[in-house]
């Protein structure tokens, strides 16, 4: 029996906290630094956490090793299986000869890249938060930029930095769910208070989308449509949580976001579209010249759309999106009709960790039940994506063999992507089951009424460990409660900040690097990517943490029920 201890150098929780974050820095350092492929870095952090777990915590061997093989399992099942599904469905749309109509499609809303980007990644990408989470949105929103001539690299970062301020209440708020479970807060409060945090994030992504595709020029010819869909998003996470279902907010938002665009796309049209097309056609033509064999999506994309050569009629505009409308009928009925949720859920299928579960107590000294597997053999949203891919199949009138060829070469370019993701499970399962990851949050949670200011942290240090809101709000929401307690702060504002936090956590996640680079062709580039995108999520982690300090006391006006 295992009971980690949350200050295991000399009673001294900050030089324990500071050992306990060397496996953070290695992953940090070799991706960003060092640039090494994203497997290697994986690799290299699990056997430094392995080593702190050992001979700093005192885990027996047996069940350190053992606490990476739950973690890499999980890993493939079901965070892999997701990824691998999803691009598996995309792959069968470019098998089929209907990738070039989706462009087509895509383009006759509008043929600007920057508005795509809003449309796309933002609107449709919150949609797909809202019912599958995990790395669905990434991946096949990743793939439709790709589609409509998007660079590999831009696509990919446009991606990460838009699966943002939808997370919290991502795949019919679990992460919010789980974390009034553990806490016995009502998780409506909790939605409500994130509620009062997220849509200011919201409010401002669609201007970086811009940015990020045309810098400074694209700001000033778009600016009213970025704000006016963020606005409206925001606004519609605001109400949905706090007036409507908790539950229901990314879906209500993300449909608002999206009918505003095109409605004020009816009535104004914005400038430089050409220009920015032009620009996007340049950076394409180098992309292919300096790596072209990227692979992935990107190898299926030409340089330009002929609009005029083969007009759209409403059988191929149907057939286009058939796999997306699939999808979110799929999605729609499992999560959303009760009966249907309720019977999938009691498909999976529990399974002890053997050697592992019963062995594992927490650091508050109760037994631990990270030990238990969950196999959603059929609840899971890759599962469904297998199933839409099915139909689509079908549907296209593909042979099996065909069907199955893609799926078998789908997996095998993805390997190195498979082994990344069970390496970085492997890693969070280690630091979790060890008590490095509490270790670290303690050390944090002990610096009083300052905490406020310092809470969203966590989330966005859990998030990027395990790539999950959902998971960083299960390592740290009871902590964020017990900290605010004690500093006498409102401990729904901290458990809700810690979810919040996490939402900007995700893009430098080295699951959710890996899930972008394997969707854009970009394999083994996650550290080029991540150069790119942790800014960014600095940048957005300081507002946030501004933002929680100040709710908990100038602006405490602003939460629920404030005066």
């Amino acid at each position: 029996m295992y009971t980690p201890e949350i200050a295991p150098l000399a009673d001294s929780l900050m030089r324990s906290s500071l050992v306990a974050l060397l496996p953070l820095l290695t992953i940090f350092v070799t991706l960003g630094f060092l640039k090494w492929k994203a497997h290697w870095a994986g690799l290299a952090a699990v056997i430094v956490a392995l080593i702190v777990a050992i001979f700093v915590y005192g885990m027996p061997v047996g069940l350190a090793g053992l606490s990476a093989s739950q973690g890499f399992a999980f890993g493939l099942f079901p965070i892999m299986w997701i990824v691998i599904t999803a691009i598996w469905l995309y792959e069968l749309t470019v098998k089929s000869g209907h990738f070039e109509d989706l462009r087509l499609v895509i383009n006759v809303i509008s043929d600007d890249p920057r508005v795509q980007a809003i449309l796309v990644a933002f609107c449709f990408g919150g949609l797909l938060e809202a019912l599958a989470g995990f790395g669905a949105p990434v991946a096949i929103t990743g793939v439709m930029l790709i589609a409509v001539g998007f660079t590999a690299m831009r696509a990919a970062v446009v991606v990460l930095v838009a699966n943002t301020a939808p997370v919290a209440f991502g795949a019919i708020a679990i992460p919010i769910i789980t974390a009034g479970n553990l806490t016995g807060i009502d998780y409506k409060e909790i939605g409500a208070m994130v509620g009062h945090q997220t849509p200011l994030l919201a409010a401002v992504v669609p201007l970086f989308l811009i940015f990020l595709v045309d810098g400074k020029r694209g700001l000033r010819q778009l600016w009213p449509l970025a704000l006016v869909v963020g606005i409206v998003f925001g606004a519609a996470q605001f109400v949905s949580a706090n007036y409507l279902s908790v539950e229901m907010t990314d879906i209500v938002a993300s449909l608002m976001g999206l009918a505003a665009a095109v409605v004020m796309l009816q009535f104004w049209k914005p400038v430089g579209g050409q220009d920015a097309l032009d620009k996007m056609a340049d950076e394409r033509s180098k992309e292919k010249a300096s790596a072209p064999d990227a692979g992935g999506a990107a190898a299926a994309v030409t340089t330009t759309v002929d609009t005029k050569a083969a007009p759209l009629t409403g059988k191929r505009v149907f057939m286009a999106l058939f796999p997306y409308l699939m999808v979110i009928v799929i999605f729609s009925g499992a999560k959303l009709i009760p009966v249907i949720d309720k019977w999938l859920a009691s498909t999976d299928i529990k399974i002890p960790w053997p050697g592992l579960d019963g062995n594992i107590m927490t650091a508050a000294g109760e037994l631990s039940t990270s030990t238990v597997y969950n196999f959603q053999w059929l609840s899971s949203p890759g599962t469904m994506l297998l199933v839409s891919g099915i139909i689509v199949a079908i549907v296209y009138k593909m042979t099996v063999k065909d069907a199955v060829q893609v799926f078998v070469d789908n997996v095998v370019k993805m390997r190195f992507s498979i082994l990344t993701v069970g390496l970085v499970l492997a890693l969070a399962y280690v630091m979790n089951l060890s008590g490095q990851t509490i270790t670290i949050g303690t050390w944090i949670a002990g610096t009083g009424a300052l905490f406020a200011f310092l809470s969203p942290i966590l989330g966005w240090l859990g998030t990027a460990v395990t790539g999950s809101d959902t998971s960083a709000n299960a390592l740290f929401a009871t902590l964020q409660q017990t900290a605010a307690t004690k500093a006498g702060i409102d401990p729904v504002l901290l458990v809700a900040a810690n979810s919040s936090g996490g939402v900007v956590g995700k893009m430098i996640s080295p699951q959710n690097l890996t899930i972008a680079a394997t969707a854009v062709g970009l394999l083994g580039q996650e550290s080029s990517i991540f150069r790119r995108v942790i800014w960014w999520s600095l940048g957005m982690l300081v507002v946030m943490c501004l933002l929680v300090g100040l709710q908990s006391t100038v602006l405490s006006w602003m939460l629920p029920g404030g005066a």
